[in-house]
Formats: structure tokens, C-alpha cells, sequence
């Protein structure tokens, strides 16, 4: 008598979703699905390519709960099955399936996802490219439609306001938390 399987949420370990994803594949009777986001990104070496999970930390498998829940639980990578109380939710199928369609059809088509964060007036940002690389400077003005901010800009001993590309711009040092530097 075979058990109905079901996609489930998992849980992995810190930065461990791909690894906890081909355990999993190597089990028989679980399939894993760790969908994964190619993007853009600024940093202070210009725009470059980075792929991570589209939910970090977490990924999706299907399997038989009372034959192999406990056996993906303790999967080298895998933290834990998501659950509230004594109930495990199942993500449906129909879910899981147009997930799939629309990651496959981003990978057929190649395109391109910059990815940024919101800027507001009077954050604190560097410009990653251009004339003005590595100058620090408060964002004065946003021009949303033309994807461009005015930035003021110490040089020559005065603050000047300039306007550069909103894409050329990563968060300023003292913005980031101190874990995060370096990655």
C-alpha cells in the first residue's frame, strides 16, 4: 500500500538550500524543487551576476509525510519541515507546478532581473560606476520614471548635487550590518 505524497515546505540551514536540495534528490521517493533567481546586481565591482534561491532558506519537496518525514528532517542541510502545531501543510500541487512553468520559462528566455532596493530621500548610499565611483553621498531627489536620483556629493570641498543612475548606486558601509560585509 503506497502512501500519497505531497509537496511540503522545508526548512534549511543557514545558506545550505542547494546542498539540502541534492540530498534530498538522492533519496528515492522525494523529489526537491529549489527554485533559484538569476539576477543583476551592483556592487562595488560594477554589475554582476549572482544566483540565490528565491526563498532563501527555504525549499519545497515532495514526498509520502509518514513514510519519509522523518528521514528528510534529518537530511544533511535540511533544518526542519514546516509545520504550526501538530499540523504539516501541504503547498499544492497546482502551486508548485506554475512555480516550475514560470522559473523555466525565465531560463528559456534568459531575461534579465536587476535587482535593487528602494531608495528614499536622505538615504545614505555610494555610487558603484561611473565619474563618481566610490563617493559617498545622501540621496536629495528621486526621479522614479527615468530610474535617476540626485545625490549630493562632497568633492573639491563643497557638496554638490549630481545625478547619476539609480542602478549604479549599493547601500553605504555604515548601512550595512556588520555580519553582512564581505558577502
Amino acid at each position: 500500500m503506497s502512501v500519497e505524497r505531497s509537496w511540503y515546505v522545508l526548512r534549511t540551514q543557514l545558506k545550505r538550500e542547494k546542498l539540502a536540495a541534492a540530498n534530498l534528490r538522492q533519496l528515492e521517493g522525494v523529489e526537491a524543487f529549489l527554485p533559484r533567481l538569476r539576477y543583476l546586481k551592483t556592487t562595488r565591482r560594477g554589475r554582476v551576476w549572482w544566483v540565490e534561491p528565491l526563498f532563501p532558506g527555504y525549499l519545497l519537496a515532495k514526498f509520502s509525510l509518514e513514510e519519509m518525514g522523518r528521514v528528510v528532517s534529518y537530511s544533511p542541510g535540511v533544518s526542519r519541515i514546516i509545520s504550526f502545531g501538530n499540523k504539516v501543510p501541504e503547498v499544492p500541487e497546482a502551486f508548485v507546478e506554475g512555480l516550475k512553468e514560470q522559473v523555466a520559462k525565465l531560463e528559456a528566455e534568459d531575461d534579465e532581473i536587476v535587482v535593487n532596493w528602494k531608495v528614499d530621500l536622505g538615504d545614505e548610499v555610494e555610487v558603484a560606476e561611473g565619474p563618481f565611483k566610490g563617493m559617498e553621498g545622501k540621496v536629495i531627489e528621486l526621479r522614479p520614471g527615468s530610474e535617476r536620483v540626485s545625490l549630493l556629493l562632497e568633492f573639491l570641498g563643497e557638496e554638490k548635487p549630481v545625478e547619476v543612475s539609480l542602478f549604479s548606486l549599493i547601500l553605504a558601509d555604515h548601512d550595512i550590518p556588520e555580519g553582512w560585509k564581505g558577502i
